[in-house]
């Protein structure tokens, strides 16, 4: 069921346009992330949702009731919507206790001694916090700082949380320890998240759906195995996960990576549809086979060990290919010859950016 919908959302800043006539529906109950490189609009989008920036055209509601309209000319302020939020800077007052920056909203909301008490010990149990209620946030670690900000948030019985880049100030282990925390906390409130991310696994690690971002405008809104696997366009392909992008001719009915005819032909199926001669073909270094025959000829140049996993970078002419293999695989030396063999290939236009 549709829940946080926004339509024909423009966002402007003298003449940028930061967000471009931008239309979504969020389900209720759903992990929807934005993604999308630095300056995409995807804070910008989630400013507005909370308030903190009004829209200059189309509207945002949030079930049947309408938070911000250009054609009504209606805003509702930040603080009358009743959204949690968490950001990247973890925003905890320092000269509170755990306990008062958790009960804090509660506070400027005239709820009764009774229920603060009872809601913000709640928040901090369901985060681990509910030892350190009446320690100061210098005392604690960052995490703990983070999930006082979650606690905060929680604590006012949001039916949706927003989250700006909140495990970005985190080091990588505690990152995919929130991950997870902030997937059981959504489990166990039932509110709907809106996460803005840069980082693609966090977005992949914890979204029912993912809208991907470029320049203010929409290039694909699909769940996560959709957006790694089926994406919509060339920048959507470069931009979640590893890839290559090799230039490609055709001649006579087979395929070659440009300027390295020699090497041999591509085995696989070639778009039909093609329109000319020359396109890129788009791979995952972990979608290539690397083996002593049967498939285009190559030269390795750097292999790389990555833990379990082994980083190549071959050459085909003047062309660099990144292939990922398994340590378990068969193995080979910087200078070594080599074929490769596309398992999976993409196609786009030459000219396609």
């Amino acid at each position: 069921m549709s829940y946080v919908h926004l339509k024909n959302v423009t966002k402007r800043f003298g003449d940028v346009v930061a967000v471009n006539n931008l239309t979504m529906e969020i389900e209720k109950g759903e992990c929807f992330s934005m993604l999308g490189p630095s300056g995409c609009g995807k804070t910008t989008t989630l400013r507005m949702i909370a308030g903190f920036e009004d829209l200059d055209e189309g509207e945002i509601a949030v079930g049947e009731r309408v938070f911000s309209s250009s054609a009504k000319r209606y805003y509702l302020p930040p603080e009358k919507r009743d959204f949690g939020m968490v950001f990247q800077a973890f925003a905890v007052w320092p000269h509170l206790n755990v306990f008062d920056n958790v009960a804090f909203p509660l506070q400027i909301r005239n709820l009764s001694r009774a229920d603060i008490a009872e809601r913000a010990k709640l928040a901090l149990r369901h985060t681990g916090l509910d030892k350190y209620e009446r320690s100061y946030p210098n005392e604690l670690s960052s995490g703990q700082k983070q999930r006082i900000a979650l606690a905060r948030a929680i604590a006012i019985n949001p039916t949706v949380m927003l989250l700006d880049e909140p495990l970005s100030n985190l080091d990588p282990k505690l990152r995919e320890e929130m991950r997870f925390e902030i997937k059981d906390l959504q489990r166990k409130f039932g509110f709907t998240i809106i996460f803005v991310t840069h980082d693609q696994s966090e977005a992949m690690a914890l979204s029912d759906r993912i809208l991907v971002m470029r320049d203010g405008v929409v290039q694909q809104v699909d769940s996560p195995i959709n957006i790694y696997t089926k994406p919509a366009n060339r920048f959507i392909f470069s931009f979640i996960g590893l890839s290559n992008f090799l230039p490609v001719v055709f001649r006579n009915g087979s395929a070659f990576i440009e300027g390295a005819e020699d090497a041999g032909p591509i085995a696989g199926t070639i778009p039909a549809d093609r329109g000319n001669d020359r396109m890129l073909l788009a791979c995952r270094p972990s979608e290539i086979d690397l083996q002593k025959d049967g498939g285009v000829r190559a030269l390795v140049k750097r292999k790389v060990y990555l833990g379990d996993i082994i980083d190549y970078r071959v050459m085909v002419g003047d062309t660099e290919v990144r292939v990922q293999k398994s340590r378990r695989s068969p193995s080979f030396s910087e200078g070594e010859s080599c074929c490769l063999r596309f398992s999976q290939m993409h196609w786009y236009p030459h000219e396609d950016s």
